[in-house]
């Protein structure tokens, strides 16, 4: 299983991202989908999830109304949508998959998911 974040960069404060991660190896409309970050020193930290089929997205407080997370089943692909950055949104970017029953009552649990990709630096400068 290979999941590849894609995406990262440099920006300023107020501008956009958008993340892509691919999977490979897995059956991708088994699994639902998060993306986590995290910045040195501190736990990783829920940011995003989404469903097997798409329906059902989650997101962290701190980044509601300016990220969007998405799916596309046919190209086994994952996107994160992130507008009105922060400089507090500096950080790695983790995309993972899960395959559980209940996923409304894990998604923002890291522990639950099984699949990780390798990271992708956002940068957000002030």
């Amino acid at each position: 299983v290979q999941l590849q974040a894609s995406g990262g960069g440099l920006v300023q404060a107020g501008g956009s991202l958008r993340l892509s991660c691919a999977a490979s190896g897995l059956t991708f409309t088994i699994y639902h989908m998060g993306w986590f970050r995290q910045t040195p020193g501190k736990e990783r930290e829920f940011v995003a999830a989404i469903n097997w089929s798409g329906v059902n997205t989650y997101y962290a407080a701190y980044v509601k109304g300016r990220f969007t997370i998405s799916r596309d089943n046919a190209k086994n692909t994952v996107f994160l949508q992130m507008n009105r950055l922060e400089p507090e949104d500096t950080a790695v970017y983790y995309c993972a998959a899960v395959s559980v029953p209940k996923f409304s009552e894990a998604y923002g649990d890291s522990d639950r998911y099984a699949y990780w990709g390798q990271g992708t630096q956002v940068t957000v400068s002030s």
